[in-house]
C-alpha cells in the first residue's frame, strides 16, 4: 500500500554471497539468551566446586554481580582446557543468567606453571561466551597484578582480548583500593591474599619483580653486641694497655 515502509535486499548470484545471515538475523538475536546448550546436567563438577577457584559472591557498588576467581586455587596441571571451558560456561549460564556482572580475579602468589591456563586458552573461553554475556560483563578487577601479567596484557591484550575486554580490566595493586568499588563483606578474601597484600605494603617494589630484601634480613632484630673487626681491634688495644 502507498506510504508503507519496506526494504529490499538485492544479492547478486554471481557474487557467491550467503544470504542466510540477512534472513536469519532475528532468529540469532532471539537465541542469544538461550544457555541450554552450555549447561551440562549430566556432567559432575562437584570436584571443581570444592576447589572454590570460581564462585559468585555479592555485588560491587554499581550493582554488578561478582564472579570471584582465585588463581592459586586453580590446578592448571590437572584440569584440561576443554573441561575448564565447560565448567566456566556452566557456572556463568546457571548463576549469572541476567543483569550486569563483574569479575574479581586474585592473582596473588599465582605460579605460572601450576595455576595459569595461559592467555590463549582464556581468550578461547571468552570467545565461546554468548554475545550478551560479553556485553553484560562490566569490569575485571585484577588484584595483585605482577610485572609479567602487566607486560603480557599491555603487549598482547589489544590483539588477544576482543569485544572490549581489554578496556574493562582494572588493576588493583592493594586491597584497600578494591574497597573503592566493592564494599567490605561483599566478597570473601582468602587469608593468603591478605598476607600477600601486607607483604606488598612493606615491599612495594615486589610488584615490579624487584625484591629488595630476598633473605628477609630486615625482619631480624638487631643485636646489642657488635662483632665487627674494627670493634675487636679496639678491644684488643684496650686489653693490651
Amino acid at each position: 500500500m502507498p506510504g508503507d515502509d519496506f526494504s529490499v535486499v538485492v544479492l547478486a548470484s554471481d557474487l557467491a554471497v550467503d544470504a542466510r545471515p540477512f534472513l536469519s538475523q532475528q532468529e540469532e538475536e532471539d537465541s542469544w539468551h538461550d544457555c541450554s546448550q552450555y549447561l551440562s546436567p549430566d556432567e559432575d563438577f562437584s570436584d571443581l566446586d570444592q576447589l572454590q577457584f570460581l564462585r559468585t559472591q555479592g555485588s560491587d557498588k554499581n550493582g554488578s554481580r561478582i564472579l570471584r576467581i582465585v588463581g592459586k586455587y586453580y590446578p592448571a596441571t590437572v584440569v584440561s582446557p576443554e573441561r575448564l571451558k565447560r565448567y566456566v560456561l556452566h557456572k556463568i549460564c546457571s548463576e549469572l543468567q541476567d543483569g550486569p556482572f563483574c569479575v574479581v580475579y586474585m592473582n596473588s602468589t599465582v605460579q605460572q606453571e601450576d595455576n595459569s591456563p595461559g592467555i590463549t586458552i582464556l581468550r578461547w573461553i571468552y570467545e565461546e561466551l554468548p554475545a550478551d554475556f560479553k556485553d553484560r560483563l562490566q569490569t575485571v578487577y585484577f588484584i595483585h597484578p605482577g610485572l609479567r601479567s602487566r607486560i603480557v596484557i599491555a603487549t598482547f591484550g589489544r590483539f588477544f582480548l576482543t569485544g572490549g575486554l581489554y578496556w574493562k580490566i582494572k588493576y588493583v595493586s592493594r586491597l584497600q583500593y578494591l574497597w573503592d568499588d566493592i564494599r567490605k563483606g561483599e566478597i570473601e578474601i582468602p587469608e593468603f591474599v591478605k598476607s600477600h597484600d601486607d607483604i606488598l605494603e612493606h615491599r612495594p617494589l615486589t610488584d615490579y619483580g624487584i625484591e629488595p630484601d630476598p633473605f628477609h634480613l630486615t625482619g631480624i632484630p638487631s643485636s646489642s653486641f657488635s662483632f665487627g673487626k674494627y670493634e675487636e681491634r679496639w678491644a684488643g688495644r684496650d686489653y693490651m694497655s
